[in-house]
């Protein structure tokens, strides 16, 4: 398969699969790549042999979120529950999925991240869900957090849209691993943990150690996706934001 927006890499022999964010600098998940994310997953599903699925991007940053401009009224009712379907595609993937962070990893892109089995950092990674900045929230940071047991650390992030660093993730059992280099520390824990096993076996452990996380998540989304594009959107802040940000202009708001 050709991909526009990703750079794919078979690695240890087939066993392991590297998928890109492969717009740099800022790698924005936009409907393309959110399309590309989903056809890649589902053609994964049923290779043999697989262990692990790494997502990175490309350059310095993991990704500054999903796009802006595909928040507008006119198109956040088709882009939304795109997303929370791909979100839910890497939660109920067959193999371990595994984020590998540098440098930025903001609103959507983080919870693409917090939507893999795994995820690793180095100390350059930077995370907030700024959403609530633009008058908006994040549906899938305000199902998932509390669903991975980080609860505190969702509202905090929900409601302030404030950046955070590694320490706070690993702080609520969040990360994985971390070093000097967030590839070399995933690389490191595959090649220990995951390349020496059974594929079949792995598929059924993933399966096991997902389930509680994905139920949670199909109970709940649903809701904050009508909260989001049914009372959220009907407001005058909440597109107000948006063309604010579109306009680089500071928001006026009514509060209302």
């Amino acid at each position: 398969m050709d991909f526009a927006k990703l750079a794919l890499r078979e690695t240890h022999d087939g066993q392991v699969l590297e998928v890109a964010l492969d717009a740099p600098k800022a790698n924005i998940l936009d409907a393309a790549m959110m399309a590309e994310l989903r056809a890649v997953l589902a053609a994964e599903r049923g290779v043999a042999g697989r262990k692990a699925l790494v997502l990175r991007g490309s350059g310095a940053h993991f990704c500054f979120g999903a796009s802006v401009p595909e928040h507008q009224a006119d198109q956040v009712g088709t882009m939304l529950p795109q997303f929370h379907a791909l979100i839910d595609d890497l939660l109920s993937h067959p193999v371990p999925t595994i984020a590998q962070v540098s440098g930025f990893c903001l609103g959507g892109g983080f919870e693409l991240a917090l939507a893999c089995a795994l995820l690793f950092a180095d100390d350059s990674a930077r995370f907030a869900v700024p959403e609530i900045q633009l008058g908006v929230f994040p549906p899938v940071a305000a199902v998932l957090l509390p669903a991975l047991g980080a609860a505190m650390l969702g509202n905090r992030l929900v409601l302030s849209g404030e950046t955070v660093d590694a320490d706070a993730l690993a702080g609520c059992g969040l990360l994985a691993g971390r070093g000097d280099s967030a590839e070399a520390a995933a690389s490191a824990w595959i090649g220990q943990h995951l390349l020496p096993r059974s594929a079949s076996s792995l598929r059924i452990a993933q399966r096991a150690a997902r389930a509680a996380v994905l139920a949670q998540f199909r109970a709940h989304i649903g809701a904050a996706e009508r909260l989001y594009l049914d009372q959220l959107m009907a407001t005058h802040d909440a597109n107000e934001g948006i063309a604010a940000f579109i306009g680089k202009r500071p928001p006026a708001w009514t509060d209302a």
